[in-house]
């Protein structure tokens, strides 16, 4: 893909403290981004609250923001630095939460502000459960029998539907956050709970288990020409 010649300034969110389900991964990640951007004749901003990791290093970025990464803070500094483009998929899930919270405002569109790396629409289409699962249907994939809840009657409706024992996972979480098995009522009341919590959106998919399957899981890389790399594969028991 040719370098873009449209965009001058980029932001880039840091992913903050190494916590369970997003570690040093990204830290390495946004750390080389920062390093070839700037090899690209790009301007860098960076916003990340972790002081004691290489990405905030003197010279890893033209101007460095030790900010707390949240919206309001998030806001700030687009409003301060007008970046061109701004690139969250390098911040976990902190990064990308915190984008779609901030574009939802309409502040992005406001200040001419693309997203890159993800666009708000992909953002979404990936991490909200209920758009993820409408867009395997669209494209014929078969998903186990689900619902999409968003409080505890609807949790139990579903429950009762598919029958135990159901898996539950939270819409724009990382690592599991939230997510679990549950075998009878008490157990999905609690895992329920703790999933509508952990979700941004307040929303969790209520699945029928297939425990016992076996998983193979596929990294791939996939450019807009749709040239098409497995980076590499994972068979899970």
């Amino acid at each position: 893909m040719p370098k873009r010649t449209d965009i001058k300034k980029i932001l880039i969110i840091g992913s903050g403290p190494i916590v369970i389900g997003q570690a040093c991964e990204f830290d390495y990640s946004g750390t080389q981004a920062c390093k070839a951007l700037m090899e690209e004749g790009y301007e860098v901003v960076l916003i990340n609250s972790n002081p004691a990791t290489i990405m905030t290093d003197p010279g890893m970025a033209h101007h460095t923001y030790l900010e707390p990464i949240t919206p309001e803070f998030l806001a700030r500094v687009l409003e301060r630095e007008r970046p061109d483009a701004l690139l969250p998929t390098l911040g976990g899930q902190t990064g990308l939460n915190t984008a779609v919270q901030v574009a939802k405002t309409g502040l992005m569109e406001e200040l001419g502000v693309e997203m890159i790396g993800a666009s708000f629409p992909v953002i979404l289409k990936a991490e909200d459960r209920e758009q993820f699962r409408d867009a395997m249907s669209h494209i014929g994939l078969r998903v186990p029998e689900n619902g999409i809840a968003r409080n505890m009657d609807e949790v139990f409706q579903i429950a009762e539907r598919i029958g135990f024992p159901i898996i539950i996972r939270p819409s724009f979480t990382l690592g599991g956050t939230g997510s679990g098995v549950a075998y009878n009522r008490e157990e999905l009341e609690v895992i329920a709970k703790a999933g509508l919590d952990a979700s941004m959106i307040s929303e969790i998919i209520i699945e029928e288990s297939l425990i016992g399957w076996k998983e193979f899981e596929l990294e791939v890389m996939r450019d807009f020409k749709d040239n098409v790399v497995i980076i590499c594969s994972i068979e899970n028991f």
